[in-house]
């Protein structure tokens, strides 16, 4: 059995921990409240372009686009977002489970990762893939211009044949208890049936239907770059804040367990003690 100071140690260890994973805690509510709200703002303004650019898509088969047409994928490019610091439960495990089942199912082809955050750049820097871009220690400060920039440079792959589909991997954000890993296909854009609502609406387009629809697409995709950007970190603040809350919980309960142990011991050594006094006594009267 442990001694006293040795307990006595452990709890005040633990005290710490716990003070640690408290503050943690209360960082990452405050920061989730900010990220909730924009991930949530840029949902209304990607379904409402996504509406106007399948209507403008389907206006007639003379406004064809390069995004929109489907070929043999032979080069694939995938965007992995996962978090650069750790602590957040199993948030970035299971975005590196989902990107290594997209790669075995596709080993004929030739996949490309674009890595942001230092968890899946330190996961796949060791394995044999192709790592087209890595960025790495933004903290969460995942910004529009950089969502442009990716959107950019894939695009010009896409349409110099470098790469064949684009597809990005993030955990979509429903509440700070659920994340789900979501794969969203990027390149080349899927037309989607529309509904009857949305067949009645008639726009009147001003520059000419084909300029606008190269400028949309180019907006659209950089659009869903961002959007998964904004979910991801929500999520990661959502997945620390769930998981130091388990960890603060965990550690009020080992602190009453060693308390427990620790009034034993005290209440063990002060038997000990009265025992050595009768003892002592008892011989001193033979």
């Amino acid at each position: 059995m442990a001694t006293l100071k040795e307990i006595r140690k452990r709890v005040s260890s633990v005290q710490n921990i716990q003070q640690i994973t408290k503050a943690m805690k209360m960082v990452s509510a405050a920061r989730l409240r900010r990220a909730q709200e924009a991930a949530l703002a840029a949902r209304p303004y990607a379904e409402k372009l996504e509406a106007v650019l399948q209507n403008l898509a389907a206006q007639g088969e003379e406004l064809a686009h390069p995004f929109l047409t489907e070929r043999a994928e032979n080069n694939t490019t995938l965007i992995v977002m996962t978090s650069d610091r750790g602590l957040c439960g199993g948030f970035n495990s299971s975005l590196i489970r989902e990107a290594e089942a997209f790669m075995r199912q596709r080993t004929e082809q030739k996949v490309s990762l674009i890595l942001i955050g230092r968890r899946a750049y330190d996961h796949f820097k060791r394995r044999d893939v192709t790592i087209a871009e890595e960025h790495i220690n933004l903290y969460g400060r995942l910004s529009a211009d950089l969502a442009h920039d990716i959107g950019r440079r894939v695009g010009e792959q896409f349409l110099s044949g470098e790469t064949d589909s684009f597809y990005v991997l993030y955990a979509k954000f429903r509440s700070a208890l659920v994340q789900v890993p979501t794969l969203d296909k990027i390149l080349p854009i899927a037309s989607t049936p529309q509904t009857e609502d949305q067949s009645a609406l008639d726009y009147l387009y001003e520059p000419a239907p084909q300029t606008l629809l190269a400028s949309l697409l180019e907006r659209y995709i950089d659009m869903l770059i961002y959007r998964a950007m904004l979910e991801s970190v929500a999520s990661e603040h959502g997945a620390r804040m769930t998981a130091m809350d388990n960890a603060t919980n965990n550690a009020v309960e080992m602190i009453d367990r060693l308390t427990l142990d620790m009034n034993r011991a005290r209440q063990a050594g002060i038997t000990r003690e009265l025992l050595e006094i009768v003892a002592t006594g008892e011989s001193l009267k033979g």
